[in-house]
């Protein structure tokens, strides 16, 4: 319905204009979840309690960690590996991974989006229009025996304004803003990722490196042994099956070397383009876990202060708020919607007489359109974004669930591969004390020659799994930083800071 305003109506235009300054939203105002309560104050994340540290090993990486629940995750937490290789690829890699440059991308758009509805909502329409004509009239209109024809010129300026009584506009920005949110929290995630990435495929390629000189160092081993069994073999010490035996060994452990030299290989082109470069790029620095450092205090934080720091968690957050907004929209849809709008202009017989001439003509109108029937389509609407909501809450819950399950399981791993590398460790240091014993005896002829070939075996056996699980501990560290959140809300310049 529209309707020109005569002055006694300007009252209600007037109303209407303090209507939108008074409206208020539709829908639910959203509140931010509270973090669940779980586990005990002592063992928060896990069904019973930990040790105050974890064992160690009187090997390199076998320091005992202590977890410090007064201890902020760093925002460069990598550093704690003390490692200036690693620091150097990981900041070079920010600057040029094409999958933050992405995310970076996608926030600027939201930003961009928020802002053209924005001005296009809150504010005033105001269009200018200008034109031109040729009339005719007629004789009647006239008075010429044939009419006139002359040019009509005209000029006008319209301002069009939709009231938000019932907050329809607010929801929308709102949702607009929480779209903005998500793609910063998603920012934040992909930094996190990108940096994990980054530290444990330089630790898989540490290990697999160790594991690489660990089975020369076996080779180096048995070829010495298959010479000593050769020689016997010659002076008739030993049957020539004692050879073929040996010869056999070494063939075996050699035949595990290409498998071990394309992982490295495959791993050192992934931490390449994780730092954005061609996986053919050769500078890349080359990581053992000699040049790593394992940090003995490792941050805890609590689940109130765990649900505020995860990106992953936030941008769910994001979600519901979006999805709640939408539902105020929804509900506020179902509402009548008024438009206020005006214009003034002026016509002239000539282009020159245009913003001078005295015939000015002005509106001034309200409309307003209500919904009357349309089949229950507005009803279906809200009850379909409520379901919506219902699913964003849902789906935040698993979310906070899975992010409470990964500091858990990292948590379980520092304790237990702990354990498990002091125990691979005096596997180890005993199967390299058998194996010179059962050497020194197999070349006193004290015991057989299957004897030393079970020896080697276990040796070999054991100094691989000693490097895997020396690197396992490098990586649980670097899980439980990436399960905290990675420290970006002390990160200078960061995208998102993080709410009390």
């Amino acid at each position: 319905m529209n309707a020109t305003l005569l002055p006694g109506r300007r009252s209600a235009v007037a109303a209407a204009m303090g209507l939108a300054l008074a409206g208020c939203a539709s829908g639910p105002d959203f509140v931010p979840p509270a973090a669940p309560a779980i586990g005990a104050a002592d063992h928060p994340y896990t069904a019973a309690p930990l040790p105050a540290q974890t064992a160690s090993a009187p090997v390199a990486g076998g320091a005992a960690q202590r977890w410090n629940p007064a201890q902020e995750v760093p925002a460069l937490w990598w550093q704690v590996y003390r490692s200036p290789a690693l620091d150097q690829l990981i900041r070079g890699a920010i600057e040029r991974s094409p999958n933050l440059a992405a995310a970076q991308a996608a926030l600027r758009q939201a930003q961009e989006i928020y802002r053209a509805d924005a001005g296009s909502k809150q504010l005033p329409g105001v269009t200018g229009s200008a034109g031109a004509q040729r009339v005719r009239a007629s004789q009647v209109a006239s008075g010429a025996p044939h009419g006139v024809t002359y040019d009509l010129y005209n000029a006008s300026v319209n301002v069009s304004y939709t009231v938000d009584a019932f907050g329809a506009t607010k929801r929308e920005l709102e949702g607009l803003g929480a779209q903005i949110d998500y793609q910063r929290y998603q920012l934040e995630a992909t930094y996190l990722t990108l940096t994990a990435n980054l530290v444990t495929t330089a630790i898989q390629e540490a290990s697999l490196r160790a594991q690489h000189a660990a089975v020369e160092s076996v080779i180096a081993a048995q070829s010495s042994a298959l010479q000593l069994v050769q020689r016997q073999a010659e002076i008739g010490a030993v049957a020539r099956q004692a050879v073929l035996s040996q010869q056999a060994q070494l063939a075996q452990t050699r035949a595990t070397l290409p498998a071990l030299e394309k992982a490295l290989a495959q791993t050192h082109q992934t931490l390449a383009v994780l730092a954005g470069l061609p996986p053919g790029t050769s500078d890349l620095p080359e990581f053992s876990l000699a040049t790593l450092e394992l940090p003995q205090e490792l941050p805890l934080s609590l689940p109130s202060a765990l649900v505020r720091q995860r990106p992953d968690i936030r941008a769910s957050e994001a979600l519901l708020h979006q999805a709640s907004a939408q539902l105020g929209v929804a509900t506020a849809n179902q509402y009548p919607q008024i438009t206020l709008s005006a214009s003034l202009g002026t016509q002239a017989a000539k282009i020159s007489q245009l913003f001078t001439s005295p015939a000015t003509a002005w509106t001034l109108g309200a409309g307003l359109v209500a919904p009357i029937f349309n089949g229950g389509a507005l009803q279906a609407k809200r009850r379909a974004a409520e379901a919506a909501f219902d699913v964003a809450q849902a789906q935040y819950r698993q979310v906070v669930l899975g992010a409470f399950l990964d500091v858990a399981n990292t948590l379980q791993a520092l304790e237990a591969d702990a354990r498990g590398l002091r125990a691979q460790a005096d596997a180890a240091e005993l199967a390299r004390q058998s194996l010179q014993l059962v050497s020194e005896q197999y070349g006193a002829g004290a015991v057989s020659y299957l004897a030393l070939l079970d020896a080697q075996r276990s040796y070999q056996q054991s100094q691989v799994a000693l490097v895997q699980a020396q690197a396992a501990r490098y990586a649980d560290t670097a899980a439980l930083f990436q399960s905290l959140g990675g420290g970006w809300w002390h990160r200078d310049g960061a995208a998102v800071a993080a709410a009390n």
